[in-house]
């Protein structure tokens, strides 16, 4: 399906894709002219050397601005890019322990998770099981616990510690930033 010959490409219509017979018209300084046809709004845009830009059109009548198109549409894209800039991508970074992790390899893993969460980073942290350990859960509980108590000046628990199968899992949050 081919796209209509009057239809924009970027989703605004200007000059002569207008479709309205009257468009209210906003200068190129932002004051109001008022409610003109659409042939004298062009002829005035035209007039100015700007372009006849629809800014609102469900209104009634649609509102139309005169305008530098060009400029507009590199304003809009540097708006996008500066949001996209200021943005920021949060990810869950997992680690696993065992019910049996020894006390160093604990605390190795801890320092991960509190870089994690520094960084502003969600940190999953799974206790996985094997084999008879799963009648163990108390030990897994007690990890997870310990994780808890030894993160809680950098982190909060987002979720709970829950069972899944041979796994316990729960999700640490960042605290937000003092500024």
């Amino acid at each position: 399906m081919r796209p209509r010959r009057d239809a924009p490409q970027d989703g605004v219509r200007r000059n002569d894709q207008i479709r309205a017979r009257e468009v209210r018209v906003i200068g190129a300084e932002g004051e109001q002219i008022g409610i003109l046809p659409k042939m004298e709004a062009l002829a005035l845009a035209r007039e100015a050397g700007l372009d006849l830009v629809e800014v609102a059109a469900t209104a009634e009548p649609p509102v139309c601005r005169i305008m530098d198109f060009g400029k507009f549409r590199y304003e809009q894209q540097q708006k996008k890019k500066e949001a996209k800039r200021n943005q920021s991508v949060v990810q869950i970074k997992e680690i696993k322990v065992r019910p049996k992790t020894d006390d160093h390899d604990y605390e190795t893993k801890l320092r991960h998770i509190r870089r994690f969460l520094e960084d502003g980073d969600r940190c999953k942290v799974t206790v996985f099981f094997r084999g008879r350990e799963i009648v163990h859960k108390d030990r897994g509980h007690s990890i997870l616990d310990r994780v808890i108590e030894d993160t809680r000046d950098v982190g909060k628990v987002e979720q709970e510690p829950s069972a899944e199968g041979r796994t316990l899992q729960m999700l640490l949050m960042p605290l937000p930033r003092k500024s």
